[in-house]
């Protein structure tokens, strides 16, 4: 008799993004593998040495505190000659279902696939005994059989509210973790609920198609952050839990109708599902993979256009933008916008608007000042956007 059909579908969903990550793994070591030189070949004297690289965390990444008590073992050198060394896959757990489920899955698949798996626990430091209870929840990894593990404290500003600045927190937790152990990825347990839940934060926003497409199943650089239960909803994962015993913690601000999420997703979800129906949930994260197939492709579309509505100083012309369908040519204006200094994380609709009345409602009106100093004005037919 197999698994529970609940156990059974988070373990696929893991299989399936570890799969992915050792064929971009041996890719990767193909690729950059060194020339084997041919039997008999001399060697060349005169090559210079190959640098060793640094352990060290690269400058600019946040500081962290790593608790004592980490399993974290550093790797062990091997005698002669051997393969390169399996990748190492991290997941970011919370103790909470989603993120336990995720947990049991990868270290369940990770050993079948030759795959070495770890998990790292952020303490956020937002409520009282949070130390004690990351480190209840690194012990559950370790029971597991994850290793290395990390209990990782972190400080928690005030930019942008207290939801975003908890995640920016966690997520530079994650990237130093990623780097100080060179991980190849790390596991998120964002569900399909979530999804559903960003796309109709983005659409109370009104912030546009890209904000509608949600989360990526694949995202941060290089591709190092891999949601596989995108696609199953947070009953699965709760009940791969039940079923295989694991304690589960159940975060009081989750609840916390101060959080807007919270709010979401206790009253604003809900109310949506009496008034439409079931299957709310699953729409929702159907548009938000058909809003991104649509951003991706405007996207493209508009790199490949910018070249073509630039003069040969490199300004924006605007009677070429104006030409130019208005999906396009805003971003075109974004990416401009950003390229001069404003910051991409307060660049907002509005400001993209009243730069694109200077090319479609033209009246001889002043500069528009953006985000960083920025200003944007019409000069001689060409559009100006440069630091003010």
């Amino acid at each position: 008799m197999g698994p529970h059909p609940a156990v059974a579908a988070i373990r696929l969903a893991v299989r399936r993004v570890l799969h992915d990550l050792l064929t971009e793994h041996h890719t990767n070591t193909t690729r950059h593998a060194p020339a084997r030189a041919l039997p008999g070949a001399p060697s060349d004297p005169g090559a210079p040495p190959v640098p060793t690289p640094p352990t060290a965390v690269p400058p600019g990444a946040v500081p962290v505190e790593v608790r004592r008590g980490s399993s974290a073992r550093p790797g062990a050198g091997r005698p002669g000659p051997a393969a390169p060394e399996s990748p190492l896959v991290l997941v970011a757990c919370s103790g909470g279902a989603d993120s336990m489920a995720l947990a049991s899955a990868l270290a369940f698949e990770a050993p079948k696939l030759g795959v070495r798996a770890g998990g790292i626990t952020v303490d956020h430091g937002l409520q009282p005994g949070s130390d004690l209870r990351a480190e209840e929840v690194a012990l559950r990894l370790r029971e597991l059989g994850l290793d290395p593990v990390e209990s990782v404290a972190v400080t928690v500003g005030r930019e942008g509210g207290p939801e975003a600045a908890a995640r920016d927190a966690r997520y530079a937790a994650l990237d130093a973790a990623l780097e100080r152990h060179g991980a190849t990825a790390v596991l998120l347990g964002h569900t399909r609920d979530d999804q559903a839940e960003t796309v109709l934060l983005g659409l109370a926003r009104g912030s546009g198609i890209r904000s509608l497409s949600g989360m990526a199943a694949v995202s941060g650089a290089d591709g190092r952050y891999r949601r596989p239960f995108l696609q199953l909803d947070r009953q699965t994962a709760r009940k791969a839990c039940m079923v295989q015993s694991l304690p589960v913690w159940d975060d009081p601000h989750n609840a916390d109708p101060a959080y807007t999420r919270s709010r979401l997703r206790h009253e604003g979800l809900p109310a949506l599902e009496k008034a439409l129906g079931k299957g709310v949930v699953e729409a929702l994260a159907r548009t938000a993979q058909l809003s991104r197939d649509d951003a991706d492709a405007l996207d493209t579309w508009a790199r490949q256009a910018e070249a073509s509505v630039r003069d040969a100083a490199g300004r924006l012309e605007c009677a070429k933008l104006y030409a130019l369908p208005p999906a396009v040519r805003r971003r075109i204006l974004r990416r401009a916008a950003i390229e001069a200094g404003a910051p991409a994380g307060s660049l907002f609709a509005r400001h993209i608007e009243e730069i694109d009345r200077l090319i479609t409602g033209w009246r001889g009106q002043g500069a528009i000042n953006l985000p960083g100093r920025v200003v944007a004005q019409r000069q001689g037919g060409r559009l100006v956007i440069r630091q003010g």
